[in-house]
């Protein structure tokens, strides 16, 4: 039976700067991923990795090509339907990125303040079982400089998973975590994705998590290939 996939690239290019200094970043970048896949995507630095997670993000406007994100039309697109977008898409960056002057459960509870259809009470209790499920259960009331560096992605992954995102983009998450942590953070990504069925797309260059992947991309010099299979 055939699914839509939850990302569908086509023929996409994008450019930085202007005039004499306009530069071609992406060139015919082209690939879909379906739900509940998981996609790591490797490459050297500078190659187009991260500008292109940013454009199947919505943090970024997609130029030329096109870009489909949960049945979603990018390219341009109005900014009201971007917002929505980002609400099904669950983001998680090298750098956690979280409030100091939160505790855990109130950091991940942001994620949700905007599903209005949810009481206070149903977020806290969304977000006290979400760092459950990362084994946080017993840090809710932590704030981040009472965390380790592996607890504080945990935090970072409940916060992009607590409302069930359709799409979860994460750009170098273990490369600041040791051998164990950084295995720790893939494997509790994998699980809870595949009973969510969300699609993951990880950018990484941490060859330790690999076998985690349905599927891996190489990206170079802006052209995006598939990997028969996966790098020593």
């Amino acid at each position: 039976m055939y699914q839509e996939p939850v990302i569908a690239v086509h023929g996409v290019n994008h450019y930085f700067g202007h005039g004499r200094l306009r530069k071609q970043i992406l060139f015919n970048v082209t690939t879909e991923i379906q739900p509940g896949e998981i996609v790591i995507m490797m490459g050297p630095s500078g190659s187009g990795k991260t500008t292109l997670l940013t454009l199947i993000g919505a943090l970024r406007s997609t130029q030329e090509g096109s870009m489909k994100v949960i049945g979603q039309e990018l390219r341009g697109a109005p900014q009201s339907r971007l917002v929505n977008l980002r609400r099904n898409i669950g983001y998680i960056f090298q750098a956690h990125n979280l409030l100091n002057s939160l505790t855990a459960c109130q950091n991940v509870q942001m994620s949700v303040e905007l599903h209005e259809h949810l009481s206070p009470r149903q977020r806290r209790r969304r977000a006290e079982d979400m760092l459950a499920a990362v084994g946080l259960g017993e840090f809710v009331d932590y704030y981040p400089y009472e965390l380790s560096g592996g607890q504080k992605q945990r935090v970072a992954i409940a916060r992009a998973l607590v409302s069930y995102p359709k799409v979860v983009l994460a750009d170098e998450p273990t490369a600041a975590l040791d051998k164990q942590s950084g295995r720790d953070v893939v494997d509790i990504m994998q699980r809870l994705a595949k009973q969510q069925g969300s699609a993951i797309l990880l950018v990484t260059h941490d060859n330790r998590i690999l076998d985690v992947a349905d599927r891996i991309l190489y990206m170079e010099d802006g052209h995006l290939s598939t990997l028969e299979t996966a790098p020593v």
